[in-house]
């Protein structure tokens, strides 16, 4: 299953890199970023750890693994972070935060499901858009630092 998970999360990296134009010799390692990243996410899940948590954790674990490919070939780490971390996006829950939004709206009156899914879903959804951003930061925050950390 976890080798289904790394495939299949390989290919939206794959071809979010190719819109951004990454050479053709540095889309396996977008791919196998994209791969560890959500397959360390689904591990760390299938371990009951909360998404965000997880999340977080995956896109950290990215950010070293960018930084490795990036020193070895002299390229920006961003080239391989920014397709590595598409598949992490939390899409469904922005999607069921909309729809319940917009249900929300249509309706004559305001139901407490309807306005506990949309709080629920959208606060999921920021919470691992946040984590995706800090997980990613901390490793250059790190590496790239001109004053030492302590």
């Amino acid at each position: 299953m976890l080798l289904h998970d790394a495939f299949f999360s390989a290919i939206p990296a794959v071809g979010f890199a190719m819109v951004f134009n990454v050479p053709k010799r540095f889309l396996p390692y977008c791919a196998l970023a994209g791969a560890i990243g959500h397959s360390m996410r689904t591990l760390l899940m299938h371990f009951d750890m909360p998404i965000e948590w997880a999340t977080f954790a995956a896109a950290a674990l990215v950010g070293f693994v960018t930084i490795r490919f990036a020193k070895m070939h002299l390229a920006p780490p961003l080239m391989y972070a920014v397709a590595a971390i598409i598949p992490m996006v939390p899409g469904t829950y922005a999607f069921n935060t909309v729809i319940a939004l917009i249900q929300l709206t249509a309706a004559n009156e305001i139901s407490p499901e309807l306005t506990a899914q949309v709080v629920l879903n959208g606060l999921k959804t920021v919470f691992i858009l946040g984590a995706l951003a800090v997980g990613l930061a901390i490793p250059n925050l790190l590496f790239y630092r001109n004053k030492p950390v302590i």
